[in-house]
C-alpha cells in the first residue's frame, strides 16, 4: 500500500509544479488569473463507512481553481485598451458565433471598423447607437467604430450671458443713425457663428446701441447685410433693422419689442434668413437652407449695470462638417467619436458580463473563458451596473500571479516530491529486507 500512496504523492507533487508552472509562465499574460492546485485524501470506505483505525491511501487531485482577483491596472496608451475595475468580463464573438468571455482588454479594430481582441478572431460585444447618438439597449451586437463624416447641423438657437454698461453715453439717432461702418454710431458689438444646413459658417454681428436710459436698440447681420439678405445701404428704403431692448431700473431686460409693433419677453428670434454670400460684390443664395424653425436668439441673460460692457462665449446648437479626431471611452463603457468640428457623439456602448459562479467556468486559451453548466447562465449589462466594475480606458489588467508565492510553492512542491520519493524508496527497502530474511 506504501507504494500506491507514495505514488499518489508524487502525482499530486507533480500536478501542484505544473499549476505553478503555469503561473509563473503566465506571469506577465494581460488579463490572466492564478490557479491553485486542491488537493484530497483518499480512504477506502464501505457502505457503512471506514473503521476507527482506517489508514489513508493517498492523495489525490480534486481541483484546479482559478482566482479571479483583481489584477494591477496599469497605462498602456493603446487607443482601444481597456480594463476592468472590478467585477465582470468582456463579452466577446468568435467566428464560429460562439460567445467567450476575457479580462483581457487588449483591443484594435480591424480593416472594416469592428472591434477585435488582439488575435484578431472575436469580436467585442456591446450595444449600437442610432444616428444620433443614442445607446440602443437591447441585443448584443458587434461593436464597430463608423469614421464616417459627422454631418453638418443648421443653428437653431445662440445663448449667452452679457452686460450693457449703463453708464454709456446715449446716441441720438437722429443726428446719428447706425452704420456699422461707423464705430460711433453704435456703442458696442457681439460677434457669433452660425451655420446653414450644409454647415458653411456665416458671422452674425449684434451692434449695441444706447438710445435713451434703460434703451437700447440691437441690430443683427449675417454676413454684413440683414437676415433675408437685403443690404443695410445702396439700396433705396433699405434699412437695418432693429429691435428696441427695455430694461427695469435693476438692470433687468424686461421687453424686446421687434418692429413693426410685435414685443418678446426676452427671445429674438430671425425666421427670415437666406444664407448666402457676396460673389463678385453681388449677394448669391448659397444653395443651402437655415433651420426652418429659425434661429431663437435668447437674449434674457442680459444686464444692464454700471460696470464695462462684455459678453461670455456663446453656446449655439450649429456646427460644420466635421471628421473623427480620436475616441474616447467613459467608465461606464461607452465609446465617444471626437471630431474636427468640436464635437463628440457616442458610437456604442460596450456589455460586461457576470457569473453566479466563476469558479465553474472553463477556460479556452487565449486568457478567454467559456460558460458551462456550472458558471450558470452569464447576466449582460453595461459597467458600473449593480456589482460589475467599471472600464478604466488606455490601460491594461495586469496578471494577478504574485511571483514570490509561486517561487515558495515551487520549493514546496519540490519537496513534497522528494519526501513522496523517499517513502517509495523505504517502502523498497523494506521489502527486500524481508526478501533477504527469507
Amino acid at each position: 500500500m506504501s507504494f500506491n500512496i507514495g505514488l499518489s504523492g508524487l502525482y499530486a507533487a507533480n500536478k501542484q509544479l505544473d499549476v505553478t508552472g503555469n503561473n509563473i509562465a503566465n506571469v506577465a499574460t494581460t488579463g490572466f488569473k492564478s490557479s491553485r492546485a486542491e488537493f484530497a485524501d483518499i480512504y477506502a470506505a464501505a457502505k457503512l463507512g471506514t473503521g476507527h483505525n482506517a489508514i489513508g491511501n493517498g492523495v489525490n487531485l480534486s481541483a484546479v481553481s482559478q482566482q479571479f482577483t483583481q489584477g494591477d491596472v496599469n497605462g498602456s496608451g493603446g487607443t482601444l485598451d481597456m480594463a476592468i475595475q472590478g467585477g465582470g468580463f468582456f463579452v466577446q464573438k468568435g467566428s464560429d458565433g460562439s460567445l467567450q468571455y476575457t479580462r483581457n482588454g487588449a483591443f484594435s479594430a480591424d480593416k472594416d471598423g469592428y472591434i477585435t481582441n488582439n488575435t484578431g478572431t472575436s469580436r467585442l460585444q456591446g450595444y449600437a447607437a442610432d444616428a444620433d447618438g443614442k445607446i440602443i439597449k437591447g441585443g448584443l451586437t458587434d461593436l464597430r467604430l463608423n469614421l464616417s463624416n459627422l454631418p453638418p447641423k443648421a443653428s437653431s438657437k445662440v445663448d449667452s450671458t452679457s452686460n450693457l454698461n449703463a453708464s454709456a453715453p446715449a446716441i441720438n439717432q437722429a443726428t446719428k443713425p447706425f452704420d456699422p461702418t461707423d464705430t460711433s454710431s453704435f456703442t458696442t458689438q457681439y460677434s457669433t457663428t452660425l451655420y446653414d444646413t450644409q454647415g458653411n459658417s456665416h458671422a452674425m454681428v449684434q451692434y449695441m446701441v444706447k438710445t435713451d436710459a434703460n434703451k437700447w436698440m440691437s441690430y443683427t447681420l449675417i454676413d454684413g447685410r440683414n437676415p433675408d439678405g437685403t443690404a443695410i445701404s445702396g439700396i433705396a428704403g433699405v434699412a437695418p433693422r432693429g429691435s428696441l431692448l427695455t430694461f427695469d431700473t435693476s438692470g433687468t431686460l424686461s421687453t424686446i419689442t421687434i418692429p413693426p409693433s410685435a414685443t418678446s419677453n426676452t427671445t429674438l428670434t430671425i425666421t427670415d434668413w437666406k444664407p448666402g454670400a457676396l460673389e463678385n460684390g453681388a449677394w448669391k443664395y448659397n444653395g443651402a437652407a437655415a433651420n426652418p424653425a429659425g434661429v431663437a436668439i435668447n437674449m434674457a441673460n442680459i444686464t444692464q449695470y454700471n460696470s464695462a460692457s462684455y459678453r461670455n462665449p456663446p453656446i449655439t446648437d450649429g456646427y460644420a462638417t466635421g471628421q473623427i479626431t480620436g475616441l474616447k471611452i467613459d467608465g461606464s463603457g461607452v465609446m465617444f467619436a471626437t471630431f474636427s468640428n468640436q464635437q463628440s457623439k457616442a458610437i456604442g456602448q460596450l456589455s460586461l458580463a457576470s457569473f453566479n459562479n466563476e469558479q465553474g467556468l472553463q477556460p479556452a486559451g487565449g486568457t478567454a473563458w467559456k460558460e458551462t453548466f456550472a458558471s450558470g447562465q452569464p447576466g449582460y449589462d453595461v459597467p458600473q451596473a449593480g456589482t460589475l466594475g467599471s472600464i478604466v480606458a488606455n490601460a491594461l489588467e495586469n496578471s494577478n500571479v504574485n511571483l514570490t508565492t509561486e517561487l515558495v510553492n515551487l520549493i514546496k512542491a519540490q519537496s513534497n516530491y522528494q519526501a513522496n520519493a523517499k517513502t517509495i524508496s523505504t517502502e523498497s527497502t523494506i521489502n527486500k529486507t524481508l526478501l533477504q530474511m527469507t
